[in-house]
């Protein structure tokens, strides 16, 4: 069965984001976020980046609140609310996803994200606990209004080797994924790329 992909004018570019938690350098997980990054913008046009946790902590730790933010830290969560697709990924932490993840979408507009693509990605130091896309991160961009890919993907030790990307499932799985991901509608690139095909 062959997946509807949408048909976009190469004005109307994808914004596609990668979010990663990873707090470690290299990560396994910015390796699976930026995997899926490029992964989308093969089979769309797209304009891509990445905001790495470990690089953006002193920014979106330097206040509690968003009225608290200093520039960089308002930069930063900017992106992430105009992005017209985000890849989310987080090394899992007793069970559930990185502190320093949630204080930015502590910060994130509860609207900003309504009726957007999310790819979801988690690694761990076991298979055990690829639970976490389910039960924790889908549930958090739940409340966002966001839109999930069906397809997660989890990366455990044996999915890598010094931070590379090795195992021929997980590899799979990324492929999935972006498909899928192209293939659910998402209204507000839909919609700019409606509007410039008729502009």
């Amino acid at each position: 069965m062959r997946m509807r992909v949408w048909e976009i004018d190469e004005l109307a570019r994808l914004s596609v984001l990668g979010i990663s938690g990873g707090v470690s350098t290299p990560s396994r997980t910015t390796a699976v976020v930026n995997a899926l990054v490029k992964a989308v913008a093969l089979r769309v046009p797209a304009d891509t980046g990445l905001i790495e946790i470990t690089e953006a902590a002193p920014s979106i730790f330097a206040g509690l609140s968003r009225r608290a933010l200093g520039a960089s830290g308002e930069a930063i969560i900017q992106r992430v609310e105009k992005a017209d697709l985000l890849v989310v990924g987080t090394p899992v932490y007793r069970a559930s996803y990185s502190g320093a993840l949630k204080h930015l979408f502590d910060l994130v507009d509860y609207r900003a994200l309504a009726g957007k693509t999310v790819l979801l990605v988690a690694t761990g130091g076991s298979p055990y606990h690829g639970l976490v896309l389910e039960h924790q991160l889908r549930p958090l961009f739940g409340f966002f209004g966001a839109v999930t890919v069906p397809t997660g993907v989890y990366g455990a030790p044996d999915d890598f080797v010094d931070a590379k990307i090795v195992g021929a499932a997980i590899i799979d799985r990324i492929s999935r994924a972006a498909t899928e991901a192209v293939s659910l509608p998402n209204s507000s690139h839909a919609n700019a790329a409606v509007a410039t095909r008729i502009g």
